[in-house]
């Protein structure tokens, strides 16, 4: 949502039943051509990052750019640690979500990382039998990241310096296939930085696709209905991947992976995004414009006469209520 209230169309995708990498990279550009998006940027974390890295091997004219997070270039060492993959179709539920469970770091946590683990332990509840065993199927099955026609010079690598379940030598490995990269390092974040460390996550996106060459559109913000659909523009950004279209080139203005732009929709001043995070007159303003959105709602109105109501009564009767607390 910050992404796009800044001018960017956001996807967030869910990787879909697939069971192998093939059928990965066919079902995504199917959405692709489904969703009329031709280029994008992506940014993945962990399975998320490898599957950006398979499909932009295999379909290297979609991809403009790549943003890395916690991910790795094979799968041999999972499979390892799973002999019985060949089974996992056949395993019921409540043994693959102990398996996914078991790899989450076990606490203690500072309050943002353990919120945004019980997130993710929530959601891995909530999947179907078929959609655990279908990730772990991609997670397990032996392949490895061939070469990239796309230029270390489009890829950001965004890990964290403390603990991660994808172990620290597969880490390692993506810095060493990919020496020019740029290096974005999270102090803490865990295994879910999107969402322990949203603002550091979100300006590294920006300061990756603006130095890749793409520009927000405030323009956007105008296609953005109440019910927070976006309008018809053809520039898209997805966050298992992140999608958009830029123009042909690498270099061009127009897509957009986890955000990266000159000017911004709130209508604040862009200062240099290397040397400072919003100021707080950024923040302000984003959050005028927030309120007046709110305030055309034509509820809003009764809702603040009828809590301005409640205050007014409770403050007339404190003093009774201190004098029943004596009692």
């Amino acid at each position: 949502m910050s992404l796009s209230l800044k001018g960017y169309r956001v996807i967030s995708i869910d990787i879909p039943q697939v069971w192998n990498h093939h059928e990965w990279i066919h079902a995504f550009e199917k959405f692709l051509d489904t969703i009329n998006v031709h280029h994008v940027h992506l940014y993945g974390t962990s399975l998320g990052g490898f599957l950006a890295q398979i499909f932009a091997q295999h379909r290297p004219r979609r991809v403009k750019s790549l943003v890395l997070s916690n991910t790795f270039l094979e799968t041999h060492k999972f499979a390892a640690a799973m002999p019985w993959s060949p089974l996992v179709s056949w395993t019921p539920s409540f043994l693959l979500k102990r398996h996914i469970l078991t790899g989450i770091h076990d606490g203690p946590h500072e309050p943002f990382i353990a919120d945004s683990v019980d997130f993710v332990v929530g959601q891995v509840e909530k999947l179907s039998r078929e959609d655990i065993s279908s990730r772990l199927s991609l997670n397990v099955n032996v392949t490895s990241v061939g070469p990239l026609l796309l230029p270390d010079s489009l890829i950001t690598i965004m890990d964290t310096n403390d603990y991660c379940a994808v172990p620290q030598e597969l880490k390692d490995q993506v810095s060493e296939r990919y020496p020019g990269a740029r290096r974005a390092v999270l102090k803490t974040g865990g295994d879910f930085p999107f969402l322990s460390r949203p603002d550091e996550v979100n300006l590294y996106l920006q300061l990756h696709l603006r130095r890749v060459g793409v520009e927000a559109k405030p323009d956007l913000l105008q296609g953005i209905s109440r019910d927070g659909g976006s309008g018809g523009s053809s520039d898209e950004k997805k966050g298992g991947g992140n999608l958009d279209k830029p123009p042909e080139e690498h270099g061009s203005p127009g897509a957009h992976d986890g955000g990266g732009h000159q000017p911004q929709a709130s209508g604040s001043e862009v200062h240099g995004l290397d040397d400072q995070i919003l100021t707080n007159r950024e923040i302000t303003s984003m959050t005028l414009g927030t309120l007046s959105f709110l305030m055309q709602a034509p509820y809003i109105p009764y809702l603040l006469q009828f809590f301005m109501g409640a205050l007014y009564i409770t403050w007339k009767r404190l003093p009774n209520i201190q004098n029943l607390r004596k009692i």
